[in-house]
Formats: C-alpha cells, sequence, structure tokens
C-alpha cells in the first residue's frame, strides 16, 4: 500500500488502524505508524499533537489502577515502552519541530506545559519548578502570537510556586523576550492578511497572502546578518505551516522551498554564511517529501535526481527514483513539459557518469543502452498524450544529450549527425533557424577536434591543399531548402560569413548564388506578410472605429487607491447637477492651474513625473513635497507602501523642465536624520495604454496579465461617467526596461480571442481618429431583408463603385438583424451610393443608407448576460453591452412587459456607493456570489446599478448578501443597498487627483449670494403632534425595495441634510405637517392607500429635477 500524503491523509490513516489496535503489538504498530507520519510531515502540528496525545494516553493506559481494561501482562510490559520520560522526550521533540510555528505552535507547548504542571502538582519538588521555569524562559524567547497568553501563564505559576522569584524571574524573561517581541511584530501585518485569507475560505487570496509572507522571509533570510538562524528559523516555520496546509500541493511553493535549501547549502559550503549545515534539513529528505506532494511536478522531479547525483547515491538509487516518476500517475498530468525535464535530468545523469574520466565500462554501456532508451519512451509518452501530432521536443534536450555522448566518449560521428539528419525531417526543427545553427556549430567542433587526428569526419579538398568543413556547409544548403524558415536573413548571415572564411572559391560563387536567389523569395515573402499585416491593421482599425481614441479627459484617472497606498486625493461630490449631465464634465474638475482663458493645458503625466525610492519607512506626502522645494511645482505624489518592500513613491511634476530639476535631487539625503542617500530616476516611457482585455478584468487581473514583465507601479483606470462602455486603463511600471518588456505582450491572445493592445501611452502624440468611418467612406444600412447575404450586399453597392469591405451585423443565433456596415473605396464613391441606393426598395423593404457615424456616448451599461461573457473586441463595447432604450435593450427586458411596475421594482435590488471606474461587467462579476442575474444595469453617474432577479425573493435574499459586500481594490469600499429615488438623485463623484489645490479650495461652481435672510439659521422644526394614521399607511414592497438599508435621514430633514421649514418635510419622505393631516383623515386614509400604487407607478412629480425624469421612464 502507498504511503499516505499530507497531514489529513496521515491522521486518518492511522486513525483507522486505531479501531483494530486491542493488543499492544498492534498499539506499537500504531506508534511506529507515527513515526513514519512525523518523518513525512515533520513540520505539521496535527500529526505531532495527534502522536502525542496518543503516545501519552498510552503511557496512562498502562498505568496501575487504570480503567483502559488492558490485560495484567500487556500493561506490565507497556510501562516498559510508555515510560514517563518516553512521554515527556516526544512531546519536546514534537514542540521543537513546531515551535516557529508563529500562529499554532502554542497549542502543542500549552498542552505540554499543562501536563507538566499537572505532574508537578501532585509533587511539588525544587528540581521540577525549576525545569518548568527553564521551560517557560524558553518559550518567552520565541516569536509566537499567544506571547501574552504564556507570559501571563508563567506569571501565574511564579506567583503559586516561586512568588519569592517573582519580580526577578519576569523581568529576566520580558528582557531577554525583547528580541522575540520584536521579530513577531515585523509579521504581525502578514499574520493578518494570512488569517483573514484562511477565514474567508478563498483559495486564491490564501495563496496570495501565503506566497506574499513567503517570499517576505525568504528575502529577509537573505539579507539578515545580525540574527541570520531565528531569521531561518522562522522561515522554516512559515514554509511548514505553508507545506502541511494550504500549499501543500502548490508546486511553486515547494520549488521555492528547495531552492532556498540548495542555496543555504551552497552558503554554507562557500562559508558565505554563519548557519551551519546542522541547521538546515537534508536536501534529499526535502526532495523526497516534495515528489510525494507534487508528483506532476517535473523540474522537482529533476531536481531529486540531481540532489541524488551529487551525494553520490548508486545507480540502483537514482535510478529508482526515476522509476518513481514514472510510475506515479501524474508525471504527464500537465502535458508533456513535466516528462521532458525529469528524462533531461536522468539523460543527463548518464551521460555524467558515462564521461566521468575515472567511468567504469559498466558505467558507459549503462548510458550506451540508457539513453536511446529514454528516447523511446518520451517518444511512447508523446504518442500516448499527443497521438500522431506529437513532433518531439521544441529544444531537443535528450538528443543533444545523446549527440554528445556519441560523440565525445564514442566518437561515433556518423551515428551522431545521423540524429542530427533524423531531426532535419521534423517540421518543427526544421523551421527554426536556432536547430540549424546548432547543427552547423557541432559540425565546426567536430571539424575543429579532428584536425589532428588521422580519420577526418570531412572529406579533403585536393584543390590548394586546403581542408574544407564541407560537412558544416551542406547543413547550410540543406537550411536554405527549408519554406516557411522564421528567421532565413541569420542563416543566409553566417553562410555567407562561413563560406568567406573556410570554403574555396567555388564553393563560395556557388552559394553566393544560392543566397542571392533565396533573398530574392525571402524578399517576396516578407512582402506578402506585410500586405497581410497591413490588411490586418485595416480591419483592426475599422474594428476601433467605434472606439473613442484617448483624449487628455482620459486620463483623467478615478481609480481608487489601493489599501496598501497612501494618497492625498481629495473626493468630493460634484457641487452642481449640471457637471453631472454634460458631456465635458470633467473639464470642471481641473485646477485652474491647468486651465487657461485662451486653451486648456493637457496633462502629460507619462513625460513630466519621476520615481523617488530608497525612502525612511516613516516617509509621507507632505516629506517629499518638502523635499522637492524649489525643484519644481508638484501636480500630484502616488506613494507606494507594500509590507515587506522599502516605500517607492510616483512624483508628476508640471513640465518636463520641473522633471530635469527634480532629478537634480538624485542622490541627495532625504532629511537630517536620514542615513541613506534616495534615487530619483526619470518616470518617462514607464506607462502603457491598454485595451482590449475582457471586459470584466479588474487591477487585480491587470497586474497578474504583467507580473512577470517586472514591478508594477500603478494601475490607472478611466471614469465611467462620460461613457459607461469604456474600457481601457494604463498601467505605470517601476522601471522602463519593465515597460518595455510589456509591450512584448501587444498582440496577445486574450480568453475571449481578441488581442491585447498594449501601447506606449504618448498624450501629446495622439492624433485624430483616421480610418472610413473618419474619411467618410463608411455607410451605415438598414432595413435590409434578412434573406441577403454579404455577397449580395456588395454586388449591390458594387453598381455605384468599389465596396472595400461589408460587415453584416448578425444576432446571437447568426441571423441576420438588417443592419450592415458598407466601406467604399473613396468619399465620392460613398455618396454615389447614398443618391442612389437611400430609399430603394429592396424585396418590399425600403433601405436607408446614410453615413456611419460615431456611436454616442453611452450613460448607462447594461449586461443581460452571464458573467464574463461581455468579452467584445472592442475595448468601449461589448456583444452583451447595450444602452438602455436601445434594441438590444428592449429585447433583453421583453418580458417586462407581462409585469406591473410594481412587480417589476420588487424583482430589483438598488446598488450604491459603487466606483465609477467599476464597469458592469466587473459589477457582475464581484455580484457572482447571489443567485443569478437576469438583468444588470449600471449608472456610473450615480455611483449606482440596478440588478433585477427571477422574483421577489431571490432579490430580498440578494439585497441580503449585496449590503456591506466589499469591493476589491477600493481601500474598503463597501457596497450598500437603496431606493430608486435616491439612486437617481446621487450626484457624480468628483476626484481630485492632485496635491498642489487644497481639498477646500476645489474649483466650484459661480454661487448666488445669499441675502441676509438666507444667512439667517432656519427656525426650529415644529412640535410634532401623535395622532392616529388612518388607513394602511407605509411603503409597500418586500426587502429589495423597502428603502435605504444603509442609512436613514433625519424626520425633519431635507435630501441635503438641512432642517425642513414651516413643517414641510424634503425629499426624503419624513414627518407630516398638520396640513398633510387633516388632507388625510378628510379623504379618509385613501390617499394613504394610494400610496404603494404611486410609486409602484413611479409617477414623475411636477417638482421632479427635470434631468431625472426622462432617466426613471428610461429604466421603468
Amino acid at each position: 500500500m502507498a504511503s499516505p500524503v499530507g497531514e489529513d491523509n496521515w491522521v486518518n490513516y492511522v486513525d483507522h488502524q486505531l479501531h483494530v489496535a486491542l493488543d499492544l503489538e498492534k498499539r506499537v504498530q500504531i506508534v511506529e505508524s507515527f513515526r513514519k507520519a512525523v518523518a513525512a510531515e515533520p513540520g505539521s502540528l496535527k500529526v505531532w499533537m495527534a502522536y502525542c496525545e496518543y503516545f501519552w494516553s498510552l503511557y496512562a493506559d498502562c498505568q496501575v489502577g487504570s480503567d483502559a481494561g488492558w490485560p495484567a501482562d500487556d500493561q506490565h510490559r507497556g510501562r516498559e515502552i510508555f515510560t514517563l520520560d518516553a512521554a515527556l522526550r516526544l512531546w519536546q521533540e514534537g514542540y521543537e519541530a513546531v515551535q516557529y510555528r508563529l500562529s499554532d505552535s502554542h497549542e502543542l507547548w500549552n498542552r505540554w506545559v499543562s501536563l507538566e504542571m499537572e505532574l508537578l502538582a501532585r509533587s511539588v519538588t525544587e528540581p521540577g519548578v525549576r525545569r518548568i521555569t527553564h521551560l517557560f524562559r524558553d518559550r518567552l524567547a520565541v516569536p509566537h502570537a499567544a506571547w501574552d497568553n504564556t507570559s501571563q501563564m508563567f506569571s501565574t505559576f511564579l506567583s503559586q510556586y516561586n512568588p519569592g522569584a517573582y519580580e526577578y524571574e519576569m523581568q529576566e524573561a520580558t528582557k531577554k523576550a525583547q528580541d522575540a517581541k520584536r521579530l513577531y511584530h515585523l509579521r504581525e501585518p502578514f499574520e493578518g492578511k494570512l488569517s483573514a485569507a484562511l477565514q474567508s475560505a478563498d483559495a486564491a487570496q490564501i495563496k496570495t497572502a501565503m506566497s506574499d509572507y513567503l517570499d517576505w522571509e525568504v528575502r529577509g533570510v537573505k539579507q539578515s546578518k545580525k540574527e541570520p538562524l531565528i531569521n531561518l528559523r522562522i522561515c522554516f516555520g512559515l514554509f511548514s505551516r505553508a507545506l502541511t496546509g494550504p500549499l501543500a500541493s502548490d508546486s511553486d511553493t515547494w520549488q521555492n522551498y528547495l531552492v532556498l535549501i540548495s542555496t543555504l547549502h551552497s552558503d554554507v559550503k562557500a562559508k558565505r554564511t554563519k548557519i551551519k549545515t546542522n541547521d538546515l534539513p537534508k536536501m534529499l529528505d526535502v526532495h523526497q517529501r516534495a515528489v510525494h506532494h507534487v508528483p506532476w511536478c517535473g523540474p522537482i522531479w529533476a531536481r531529486y535526481i540531481l540532489a541524488a547525483e551529487e551525494a553520490g547515491l548508486s545507480f540502483t538509487a537514482i535510478e529508482r527514483i526515476k522509476h518513481g516518476a514514472t510510475n506515479s500517475g501524474h508525471l504527464d498530468r500537465d502535458g508533456m513539459e513535466a516528462v521532458l525535464d525529469m528524462y533531461s535530468a536522468w539523460c543527463g545523469y548518464l551521460k555524467r557518469t558515462a564521461m566521468n574520466p575515472t567511468a567504469t565500462e559498466e558505467a558507459v554501456d549503462l548510458a550506451e543502452v540508457g539513453l536511446p532508451s529514454a528516447l523511446e519512451d518520451v517518444k511512447h509518452w508523446g504518442k500516448r498524450e499527443y497521438g500522431d501530432d506529437y513532433r518531439g521536443d521544441p529544444t531537443f534536450r535528450l538528443e543533444k544529450i545523446y549527440i554528445q555522448f556519441l560523440t565525445e566518449k564514442k566518437d561515433d560521428i556518423e551515428g551522431a549527425r545521423a540524429i542530427w539528419e533524423q531531426l532535419s525531417t521534423i517540421d518543427i526543427h526544421a523551421k527554426s533557424y536556432d536547430f540549424w545553427l546548432n547543427w552547423f556549430l557541432w559540425e565546426m567542433v567536430v571539424f575543429g577536434s579532428a584536425k589532428n587526428k588521422t580519420r577526418s569526419p570531412t572529406p579533403h579538398t585536393l584543390a590548394q591543399g586546403l581542408r574544407t568543413p564541407s560537412f558544416a556547409t551542406r547543413v547550410f544548403e540543406k537550411a536554405l531548402h527549408v519554406k516557411d524558415m522564421d528567421w532565413p536573413e541569420r542563416i543566409m548571415e553566417v553562410y555567407l560569413k562561413h563560406c568567406n572564411d573556410y570554403e574555396l572559391a567555388e564553393t563560395l560563387r556557388e552559394a553566393q548564388d544560392t543566397i542571392y536567389k533565396t533573398r530574392k523569395g525571402v524578399a517576396k515573402r516578407r512582402e506578402r506578410e506585410k500586405r497581410q499585416l497591413a490588411e490586418q491593421q485595416a480591419a483592426y482599425a475599422a474594428q476601433m472605429q467605434n472606439t473613442p481614441a484617448p483624449s487628455s479627459h482620459d486620463q483623467v484617472m478615478a481609480d481608487a487607491p489601493p489599501a496598501d497606498t497612501e494618497l492625498n486625493a481629495k473626493r468630493k461630490r460634484a457641487p452642481s447637477v449640471d457637471q453631472g449631465r454634460n458631456g465635458d464634465e470633467l473639464a470642471s474638475k481641473r485646477p485652474k492651474s491647468e486651465s487657461g482663458d485662451a486653451a486648456e493645458v493637457k496633462r502629460d503625466r507619462e513625460n513630466t513625473s519621476v520615481f523617488i525610492s530608497n525612502l525612511p519607512d516613516d516617509v509621507t506626502i507632505t516629506r517629499i513635497k518638502k523635499f522637492f522645494k524649489g525643484y519644481g511645482h508638484i501636480n500630484n505624489v502616488m506613494l507606494n507602501k507594500e509590507p515587506g518592500a522599502p516605500p517607492v513613491a510616483h512624483v508628476e511634476l508640471s513640465s518636463p523642465e520641473d522633471v530635469q530639476s527634480a532629478l537634480l535631487r538624485d542622490g541627495k539625503y532625504f532629511d537630517q536624520n536620514a542615513k541613506e542617500t534616495v534615487h530619483v530616476s526619470s518616470a518617462t516611457g514607464c506607462t502603457l495604454y491598454l485595451t482590449n482585455y475582457p471586459p470584466d478584468y479588474t487591477e487585480k487581473d491587470i497586474r497578474a496579465l504583467f507580473k512577470d514583465c517586472g514591478e508594477i507601479h500603478s494601475v490607472r483606470f478611466p471614469s465611467l461617467i462620460a461613457n459607461a462602455r469604456r474600457r481601457f486603463c494604463y498601467i505605470t511600471f517601476r522601471d522602463r526596461t519593465f515597460a518595455e518588456a510589456a509591450t512584448k505582450l501587444d498582440g496577445k491572445s486574450m480568453r475571449d480571442g481578441s488581442k491585447l493592445v498594449a501601447k506606449y501611452s504618448d498624450p501629446p502624440g495622439r492624433s485624430g481618429r483616421t480610418g472610413p468611418q473618419a474619411e467618410e467612406r463608411e455607410l451605415h444600412v438598414v432595413h435590409i431583408p434578412y434573406g441577403m447575404t454579404e455577397d449580395e450586399i456588395k454586388q449591390m453597392f458594387s453598381k455605384t463603385g468599389t465596396v472595400v469591405d461589408v460587415r453584416l451585423i448578425r444576432n446571437l443565433k447568426r441571423e441576420s438583424t438588417g443592419t450592415a456596415f458598407v466601406v467604399m473605396e473613396s468619399k465620392e464613391e460613398a455618396q454615389e451610393a447614398i443618391k442612389t441606393l437611400d430609399k430603394a426598395v429592396i424585396e418590399k423593404r425600403v433601405l436607408k443608407v446614410e453615413l456611419s457615424k460615431p456611436p454616442r456616448a453611452a450613460k448607462v451599461a447594461t449586461n443581460n448576460g452571464p458573467a464574463n461573457t461581455s468579452d467584445g473586441a472592442s475595448p468601449e463595447s461589448a456583444d452583451s453591452l447595450t444602452v438602455a432604450g436601445s434594441p438590444a435593450a428592449g429585447e433583453a427586458s421583453a418580458d417586462h412587459n407581462n409585469m406591473s411596475p410594481l412587480e417589476m421594482r420588487r424583482r430589483q435590488v438598488v446598488m450604491m456607493n459603487i466606483p465609477d471606474t467599476m464597469n458592469v461587467d466587473q459589477l457582475r462579476r464581484l455580484l457572482a456570489p447571489i443567485e443569478p442575474i437576469t438583468r444588470l444595469t449600471l449608472y456610473p453617474q450615480h455611483s449606482g446599478a440596478i440588478a433585477e432577479l427571477k422574483d421577489h425573493h431571490a432579490a430580498a435574499r440578494a439585497a441580503l448578501v449585496v449590503q456591506g459586500m466589499e469591493i476589491e481594490g477600493t481601500g474598503g469600499r463597501r457596497l450598500c443597498v437603496g431606493a430608486h429615488r435616491e439612486l437617481f438623485e446621487q450626484e457624480p463623484e468628483t476626484r481630485i487627483d492632485r496635491v498642489d489645490q487644497a481639498s477646500g479650495k476645489a474649483e466650484r461652481p459661480t454661487e448666488k449670494k445669499k441675502t441676509a435672510a438666507e444667512l439667517m439659521p432656519p427656525p426650529p422644526p415644529p412640535v410634532s403632534v401623535s395622532r392616529p394614521t388612518l388607513g394602511r399607511g407605509g411603503k409597500r414592497g418586500g426587502l429589495a425595495i423597502s428603502g435605504p438599508i444603509h442609512k436613514k435621514l433625519p424626520v425633519n430633514t431635507n435630501t441635503n441634510g438641512t432642517p425642513a421649514t414651516n413643517g414641510t418635510t424634503g425629499s426624503s419622505g419624513g414627518g407630516k405637517s398638520n396640513a398633510d393631516f387633516k388632507k388625510l383623515f378628510l379623504s379618509g386614509g385613501k390617499e394613504e392607500n394610494e400610496q404603494g400604487k404611486s410609486e409602484a407607478k413611479m409617477e414623475v412629480k411636477d417638482d421632479a429635477k427635470p434631468e431625472y425624469r426622462e432617466e426613471i421612464k428610461q429604466e421603468l
């Protein structure tokens, strides 16, 4: 039977054996099973607790007077095996194995010390008191989460058993524990994040928190010079928690652990550290544990074979490791890469063993048989995995090892050359210039090594007595006959240089002829590829016609800062309704320093910013502004303080000249208390403009997409108030080399099939729109007969000119919608098509032909599909995004015609406090935990949305879930549930992402000067008189529409928070006046009964704000 893997499996395995352990022999076998378990999981608290508790129970059961019911003989023999000293030593051994698990090691220690104190209480002795005192001293010197509790236990113990030494012992223990408390304090933020992640039970969140914590610990081990051993033990304790808990099957964490141990062993061997070999776990033991937990990880198997070879294990032992990999059944779980990694390590071992100068004939024979056998095994694996589609390893690792063995050890040049020839017949190698260069270099090595040998692998050339590497030349001749090679220019370049250096005139001339003819063919191929690329770009440009180009307004980012970012950007509500309704309301947000009477000065933060690093941990934005005082005007400062990493600030200045001045501060001390100088560098070329990513991508997804490119400083999303269909963002890297690496992802295929756009952000270089629509060559055609195809439409428009492209709009069922876009070759031909075909009758349908116009900015976005289904190719539109009032929106809400307005509202949940940078797809993804949403409508200008569910019961349950739901990446911002009227009275959000203007001096609309009467405080509200209410009072409806859950306005206040005067109430629906009660009494309660009906119909009152009337009607 295979051994269990993981602490839970081991505990369950032993627990199963406990049910049949009815005699002493079986109990001893269980102890042996526990011994194997702690050997397999040495840092598992769960396994050690179960082991120690079981052994202690055996000690108690075999004592005289025990009621366990053991036979007398078993009790007698048990007392000889399960002694008190053995039990206490086991507790101590378990504690030493888990003591540096900061969060939970106290569980085992508390149990152990409680048993020790129980024994002391039975017979108080001075050695016993000294022993437990020593245990407490040692424990308090170890960092752990329950330090205060341990200190309290020590205090209680001293008060009871050694009160005379209480003050001295507590002072000494506290003094020696200062380092322990400091070390835990440094890790407390990570422990808090990890604890929160574990409570959430979110696997991704747990992995992120644990990985960040581990990375920080590993950096601390590498950088620690004063306390290397204690930091190392804490680091190993954290790895024990990870590898026996949430990341036990995570191959990346295991590889991090192995690399750390390997590096430390190298440092110890080279005497670069004070750590001793005994402080480190054995390499082979850790590798064995790793391959048991992640048997599908080829690199770990490869490291295991290498570690076994370095340790000097026998061929049989290493072969056993190799067979363990192939017999695990998991090696090819993720494809052939793991198989190739393992076999590469195995073949490398065989080659090195055989090529050792002291190698025996047996080792050479093993390699001679094992290397081709490995090649056959890998081929068999590939065929089994992919069938006839398998073409081998693109980097031919195993073949290169075998070629080296044949060349250097067996001197079998022809056999090695046969392998090259065989590889050249496979497309995956033949089309790679790298393969041919490797073959050429091998031939040249053979040619050079054969100069002093009587037998030469190349024929002698009699002419001129020269000896030429003709086999190497033939490699190039063979290569240039391959079509579609990835880089033939490089092959031709090396070919010509080789012939110039080594070949005769005739061969050189023939090479020049071949290269000349090949270059002509390659030129035609490149021209063809260029045309194809131009066509793709033209198609992309046509596709992007509906995408507004990034303007200066788009750069005013409204993305909330992350929780760990210190940002003094102020937020306030827009002071005027008109600002929230105009398309250019963002212009009003710019500070006065950026606006002029003649023209607006565009903000160019990409080219007017610097990074400042090597800052003190307690740095603030105010201190940064003080540091740059006199060296340029600062517009904004974004300060990043991530746990475990030094602070870095992005400072935006007003002009490129100010940037040059700010760079003069590089290498200066931050302040008089600073111990090191700061580093100031330009941020030019560090920001990219991104679009065409999946619409539900959040900042976390963007960071994950570019995590391998380098350190990311910030990700900025635009405000959606002006256009709810925007889909782009700006990502700023810490260095321009990181940004350059990120541009290589431009064109990357995303999960929806679209191509990612990652370009350098260059605000001054932005140009106007181009393409058929801008050139007035694109026609919008409607009322087309549903049976017409693209070819028939093209034929119809060909009568008026040359048709470049026809795009027929189809629905989800791939049926024609009767609408198409036709691109003509010239503007004149487009006008001729309008004159000829507009209002033409085709199959009893009257065509409408007009110039295509850019889509209007959508203030509302609607998602009618399931989550993550609106991945469109356009960065500002998606297939499932519809504008309220459009035909698509009408189709999505066709079932609304069969229900009353009240029923419709009862099915809806009104959500508020949504950032205006969150699009409808991101919101749907956030709301994934609630019941399926049939329709989701986003109102960015009101910072809210309306979700419609299948019935009012589902809406009520959803409201409970949504209320207080945290929005990730917004610094703790939470959703709240409100009423429809509250949503549409909500003003648009305004953010000022500048530090050069005070929060109280933000640009405001011109306010009318108040009169003296208006400046007087309002009169006190009238005294309320309690009267009985006739009829059914109050609102009707379910939880989802019963009013705001998140807040309640005072009874006698208006919605703006000012007291209501003259006994009247504001729009919030406060208390009734005397006139209201009188009217209600005379009507006999009818008016109160009709209140629910009037609210359900959403009748727009005459005194309602006019800008909201159409929106409320449109929503219903």
